[in-house]
């Protein structure tokens, strides 16, 4: 067997794949990309905000212009190259306007959405050192003048609101908490308009020149152990993923884009940068008007989560359940049949988890070749419909990413016709290391690695430097390395954090556990930080298993839990309804044996995981309250924040090993 590390410069496909992608190889920075676009596609749609305080659509044309105003404006207000400002706000336009101008003129944003905590946001302006602050409305403004995190900055800019009347409350706030707002130097705060007035009649329109291994943004990781560390990302960072990620989609100039995913993250961020790079139409839409967005903007991709695709998942099932009798039989084994070819056709083209002896890959073409009359049948009366109720019609591609996405959500969307290509990446590699390419779509992997990019699979358990940790054969479980021109430099004023994570010949510890194969498909099955010990010893990767669990028609999210207990147990979030049509089918009446019935349920459906070992069973479930942003158990991009989970359902926890 040879070592788990590959040096991947692109196969032949991705050769060709990336010849047919406009040439940006001469790019010094994202800002030069707008003059390009307003010359080739200026009266294309750009990007299209129909929500919020400021609906508004521009061409590439028009926001080109507007970035060269909003870098005039920023200019006169004494803003140059190497400045940092603080950019606190959401979705839109104007966000856009704003990072692209700051590029523009050699300087940068610190990111963050307008509703993180007050804290957490005036921690990030101070520790970026923010020369001024960019914000979603007058109400974030209020909130951090109170806190009297405003003493050095130069002046605020308002998105969205008024500006004078605002200045008058923040000097209001500050006046209760003691302060006097003139001491205090109340920075000058502008509207949107009045900012724009600043620059009119000036010229910005020329790209930033100088080096490419030039600050372009910081952002900021989620915090859940501790304060966030700033991420410092360079133009060259950024470059690497338009340059790169094009193996991946190959889209049309027009092409209609939804983003829902928010815009200071760095997944969404480059998504973005590429997609409007080949002259995509991006819409901005939320989590309250996701649904009615989806058939208004009939998106021909669409960049999230493993959450969202489980949710589009869910109203389908709901819309099965509702279905007449003889409809939902007929459905049902349209998809499993749907399922099965598309398995079998994996399986010849060796696609699926693991490498097929020839045997296996024949027999899988034979199984294609059994089911394609049916499947053919009903991929022409039944998936345009289902994809038209679902996803607007148009969703053919798209990109999952921010976590694993389970193996029957993959093979869902794979039999109505729409192909998830799922790509992995950390907010320290700008994000993308790796993802999957529509001619190597294996089944379960996080893809195959971004031209330029090192894998290296290396122990655990070893306390030598990265670079020099033993390196693990294909196929053996260890810790991730990932080196290449997407990995940061280090954190941002944090020498010993970036010691801990990235060693001085660029091999940056993610943290992730997984395997390589031959043929470069990296899989993941875990954190690091996630593994559960049990008192026995034994070392658990909970992500499979809840991959699994939440394959149940009875689980809309899962936790597991267990770590230095004798056995596992079960964070439930139910689906009310199967649960309850499951306890009156099984003649139960009581929560106790309610919740044996779904432990039992549970336990089967975790001994059907290929690999199962006996350790892998449930002591038994609790039920809890929904995992949400709201009520912040879930980060941005929807994963469990595990160590808060943990401490609200204590109790819970603490129930299921009472007996």
């Amino acid at each position: 067997m040879g070592l788990a590390w590959v040096r991947w410069s692109g196969d032949r496909q991705d050769q060709r794949a990336l010849a047919a992608q406009p040439d940006y190889s001469d790019l010094q920075g994202i800002d030069g990309l707008w003059p390009r676009l307003a010359q080739s596609h200026g009266n294309l749609l750009a990007l299209d905000q129909a929500h919020g305080p400021a609906p508004e659509q521009l061409s590439f044309a028009q926001l080109h212009r507007q970035i060269g105003l909003v870098a005039a404006s920023f200019q006169r207000l004494g803003v140059g190259a190497g400045d940092v400002l603080a950019l606190f706000a959401e979705n839109g336009p104007r966000w856009l306007a704003a990072d692209q101008g700051l590029m523009r003129l050699g300087a940068a944003a610190a990111v963050r959405g307008s509703q993180a905590p007050v804290e957490e946001l005036a921690f990030i302006l101070s520790d970026a050192k923010a020369k001024a602050l960019v914000l979603e409305d007058p109400s974030l403004l209020r909130a951090l003048a109170r806190a009297g995190d405003l003493k050095e900055i130069a002046f605020v800019l308002l998105l969205h609101g008024e500006a004078v009347a605002e200045q008058g409350l923040a000097e209001q706030a500050l006046a209760k908490q003691g302060f006097d707002a003139q001491e205090c130097n109340l920075p000058a705060v502008y509207s949107w308009l009045d900012f724009l007035a600043l620059g009119a009649g000036a010229s910005c329109d020329k790209p930033f020149e100088a080096a490419t291994s030039r600050l372009a943004t910081v952002l900021y990781t989620s915090g859940t152990t501790g304060r966030p560390k700033g991420v410092p990302l360079s133009q060259a960072n950024l470059l690497h993923q338009i340059r790169s990620l094009g193996v991946a989609v190959n889209p049309r100039p027009g092409d209609r884009v939804l983003s829902i995913l928010p815009i200071w993250h760095a997944y969404e961020r480059s998504a973005g940068y590429l997609l409007l790079s080949r002259g995509c139409s991006q819409s901005y839409t939320n989590i309250r008007q996701f649904r009615s967005d989806l058939q208004r903007v009939r998106p021909h991709y669409m960049i999230s989560v493993p959450r969202l695709w489980e949710s589009i998942h869910a109203g389908f099932c709901t819309a099965l359940e509702a279905m007449p009798p003889l409809r939902r039989q007929l459905l049902t084994k349209a998809l499993a049949i749907a399922e099965a070819h598309g398995n079998g056709w994996r399986c010849y083209r060796n696609l699926q988890e693991m490498p097929q002896p020839l045997v296996a890959r024949l027999m899988g073409l034979l199984k294609a070749l059994a089911t394609w009359p049916a499947a053919q049948l009903a991929a022409l009366l039944f998936w345009p419909a289902v994809r038209r109720q679902l996803a607007g019609g148009s969703l053919l591609t798209a990109i999952s990413g921010g976590g694993a996405l389970p193996k029957h959500i993959d093979s869902f969307f794979a039999a109505i016709g729409i192909q998830l290509l799922v790509g992995y990446g950390l907010t320290e590699t700008s994000p993308v290391l790796t993802c999957r390419r529509a001619w190597a779509n294996r089944t379960a992997s996080a893809g195959r690695p971004l031209g330029n990019t090192e894998l290296r699979i290396v122990a655990v358990e070893s306390t030598a430097a990265l670079g020099e940790r033993p390196i693990l054969n294909w196929g053996e479980r260890g810790l991730v390395l990932a080196r290449g021109p997407q990995v940061m430099a280090g954190y941002l004023g944090r020498p010993e954090a970036t010691a801990a994570v990235l060693d001085p010949e660029g091999w940056f510890n993610t943290g992730d556990l997984g395997l390589l194969l031959a043929d470069g498909s990296l899989f993941l099955t875990g954190r690091a930080k996630d593994t559960i010990v049990l008192s026995s010893g034994e070392n658990i990767e909970p992500g499979p298993l809840e991959d699994q669990l939440a394959s149940s028609e009875l689980v809309e999210q899962v936790m597991v839990v267990g770590q230095d207990r004798r056995q596992l147990g079960a964070l439930v979030v139910p689906r009310q309804e199967a649960l309850q049509a499951f306890g009156l089918a099984q003649g139960l009446h009581d929560q106790a044996a309610l919740l044996k019935a779904l432990t039992r349920r549970l336990n089967k459906l975790l001994s059907e995981r290929r690999g199962a070992r006996g350790e892998e069973r449930l002591a038994g479930v609790a039920l809890v309250e929904p995992f949400s942003l709201e009520n912040g158990l879930l980060t941005q991009t929807l994963k469990q924040k595990r160590d808060r989970i943990a401490e609200r359902d204590a109790a819970a926890i603490d129930q299921i090993y009472a007996g």
